[in-house]
């Protein structure tokens, strides 16, 4: 009777453990080395306007690859949380994932409530872009990143070509300005986001305090979610957690990942992060598409909407917004999962976004073929 030996078993546990671990479980951040783009950024005060440089920082893997995707992160999160992304795409793509302003070791100009529109943050992409001399790229956003893609899409769509959007829908800035505290009543888990609006100083005391349990808070799953009345506060964006002495790790993370998190979450702290929910940025945002007069974003998308938010029925919030009118050329689907539905269900959104990849050369190549016989008429 044949019995294997020790090796035997050791080779076929590796193969199990290959099949059953996630995607990102061999993931260090700490290997990857970061480049550093100088770029011109604006220094805004009640009463001037301040041209400086900042210093963002961004990976870049592959950049032999004949097409680039760049890969926008939200908050609160750092370029490592497309750590599944990585490893799906590393092979086929030029990859470039950059931390935005504020965040991790990319510096800030200074005060988060004048310093961080969307307009600022686009520059900022084009920037890196430069840096790294890409001169075209699909730009694949989460939650606030996926409406820098956008952004930066309908602003420069000879650059950005297309743009995959996770969680968050492309929000036009067509209508009136609508402040956010008018949104709480039809969208309740929005009351945090009125908080770090007008309680700036709390808030970033609030979350600096404990970095580790302020992330552990936030990044949670379906199966790992947080208590149901967190985000329902415009008083404390942690109060939910109050009975939870030690909040479980983050679910999708590896202790290496999540002191990584903590570690890069340190060196600024989340003052300047919060840039997204200040309403002098938003009201720039929207001043700066009113004034440009170009509401469409022209180039293919592809958004993937999460079914278990707690934020939000992104679904919903798309329809409600129009967001297909204003993105022509949209793609959408939905996956399982809560707000980190990249991290959280990495196997089905690389999946989804591949295939959408995929279709997108064949609408190219068809495209170029057309215009070639076209030619060819046109000669004889």
């Amino acid at each position: 009777m044949y019995r294997p030996n020790l090796a035997s078993y050791t080779i076929a546990a590796s193969v199990l453990l290959s099949w059953l671990l996630p995607v990102n479980a061999q993931f260090n951040p700490r290997e990857y080395p970061k480049k550093i783009a100088k770029c011109q950024a604006s220094k805004r005060t009640p009463d001037n306007t301040e041209a400086i440089e900042i210093g963002l920082r961004y990976v870049e893997i592959n950049p032999g690859a004949a097409k680039t995707i760049l890969m926008v992160h939200g908050w609160p999160s750092l370029w490592s949380t497309w750590s599944n992304q990585i490893q799906e795409f590393k092979d086929d793509y030029h990859l470039i994932i950059p931390d935005l302003r504020g965040f991790g070791e990319s510096e800030h100009p200074g005060d988060p409530r004048p310093s961080g529109n969307m307009g600022d943050m686009a520059d900022d992409l084009g920037c890196i872009l430069e840096h790294a001399g890409v001169n075209s790229t699909i730009c694949l956003g989460h939650d606030w990143g996926s409406q820098v893609c956008f952004e930066a899409a309908r602003m420069r769509p000879d650059v950005f070509t297309a743009v995959i959007g996770a969680v968050v829908p492309y929000i036009p800035s067509a209508g009136p300005f609508v402040p956010v505290k008018h949104m709480v009543s039809a969208l309740p888990a929005l009351a945090y986001q009125v908080y770090f609006d007008s309680e700036l100083d709390t808030a970033t005391a609030e979350l600096d305090k404990d970095i580790r349990r302020t992330v552990r808070a936030t990044l949670r799953t379906v199966d790992s979610p947080p208590p149901k009345t967190f985000l329902l506060s415009n008083e404390s964006f942690l109060d939910a957690w109050g009975h939870v002495e030690e909040i479980p790790s983050v679910p999708f993370f590896s202790i290496e990942e999540e002191d990584y998190f903590v570690e890069q979450y340190g060196i600024q702290g989340f003052r300047n992060t919060l840039q997204f929910y200040i309403t002098e940025n938003r009201y720039a945002s929207w001043e700066l598409v009113q004034n440009q007069g170009n509401f469409i974003v022209p180039v293919p998308a592809l958004a993937i909407y999460p079914l278990n938010d707690p934020v939000a029925d992104w679904t919903v919030v798309a329809h409600l917004l129009g967001t297909a009118k204003f993105v022509p050329n949209l793609t959408s689907e939905t996956l399982e999962g809560a707000h980190w539905v990249h991290m959280e269900n990495p196997v089905k959104f690389n999946a989804v976004v591949r295939a959408w990849l995929r279709k997108l050369d064949e609408s190219k190549c068809a495209d170029a073929n057309l215009k070639q016989e076209s030619r060819t008429v046109d000669e004889l």
